[in-house]
């Protein structure tokens, strides 16, 4: 050290020598709140009212109509509300209605689910494409979802009249049928009808989540299984749907939901008829509800809610039991 010259001062001595240094904190020096008694009454006094309204108008509604499912609650005869048990759900097992409703809505949940998804599918691989006018074209696939189930209904319940309906019109004049067919007045047909409106109306929702989790694949995939020589069957299968297969899970078991609580759809077109025949649970707990019968229609609510439940339940189970959920 030259003569004259002032020591360096302690603290850059220990920085030149490679000494200790404070360690910065992860959050970049930012200190995160502790959590107070007053901060969590800060945040349960803005929840608070939110919490009240969905309590007061979801959960209570819900527990009043769940205990008319155990009383003789009928609007012809207020005077006599008695519990009655069980009585409301085996009227609802007993009526001879009971066995075509639940053939009804197997039928229109899988013959709508599985349509919906596969033509929900392929317009979704079609609009993950870059072309011209892509934007209109997704514009216009996604429109009927934001048109009411009850105006589909209405639609095609022109579309299908026997008369005049565009329908007949239409397989005349390609010289599929000779005659007009009766749609809506034939159970058989009338089923196909609905169903035909339904998976029109669900293909959208299909389109659009699919086409959101396609859109989250790496192009880098693709490159890389098309230098390995992967058709394009090979990379659907082994790539594509491997990739979104949780999102595909959680896709159908939403519509399956939706579809069994859809009846805007059938009370368009055929409101259960013609006789009852084209009711599902749902269509059959409004109309029950209508003639008055609040406690047996509130038993049948609840089987609905119980069946879901259950089905939800063996449904996600068996899709992580198979590797759906990553």
């Amino acid at each position: 050290m030259r003569a004259g010259t002032a020591p360096p001062a302690p603290e850059k001595v220990r920085r030149r020598s490679g000494g200790p240094r404070r360690a910065r904190p992860a959050d970049g020096g930012r200190r995160k709140r502790e959590f107070t008694t007053r901060r969590g009454l800060t945040i349960a006094a803005f929840m608070a009212p939110a919490a009240l309204f969905v309590a007061f108008f979801t959960y209570y509604p819900m527990v009043a109509g769940s205990q008319m499912a155990f009383r003789n609650w009928n609007l012809s005869d207020l005077t006599d509300t008695s519990f009655v048990g069980f009585g409301n759900f085996k009227a609802v097992f007993g009526d001879p209605l009971w066995g075509t409703v639940l053939s009804n809505t197997a039928l229109w949940v899988v013959a709508s689910i599985v349509p919906q998804l596969v033509i929900g599918f392929a317009l979704a691989l079609w609009l993950r494409r870059r072309f011209r006018f892509r934007g209109l074209y997704q514009a216009l696939i996604f429109f009927p979802w934001a048109i009411s189930g009850f105006l589909i209904g209405i639609l095609f319940r022109w579309m299908f009249n026997s008369e005049f309906g565009v329908v007949n019109d239409l397989l005349m004049k390609a010289s599929l049928m000779d005659e007009p067919v009766p749609w809506l007045a034939d159970p058989k047909t009338a089923m196909v009808a609905i169903i035909v409106a339904n998976i029109w109306y669900g293909v959208t929702f299909f389109a659009i989540m699919i086409l959101a989790a396609l859109q989250s694949i790496p192009d880098e995939v693709y490159e890389a299984a098309a230098l390995d020589g992967a058709g394009k069957v090979r990379t659907l299968f082994q790539i594509t749907i491997p990739y979104i297969r949780a999102t595909l899970a959680l896709t159908v078991l939403l519509r399956v939901i939706w579809i069994f609580n859809f009846p805007d759809i059938i009370f368009g077109t055929t409101g259960g008829g013609p006789n009852n025949e084209t009711h599902i649970v749902t269509t059959w707990m409004i109309t029950i509800m209508q003639q008055g019968d609040y406690g047996r229609a509130s038993a049948l609510g609840l089987l609905i809610v119980a069946g879901l439940l259950l089905f939800s339940v063996f449904y996600l189970t068996a899709t992580k039991e198979k590797g759906v959920r990553r």
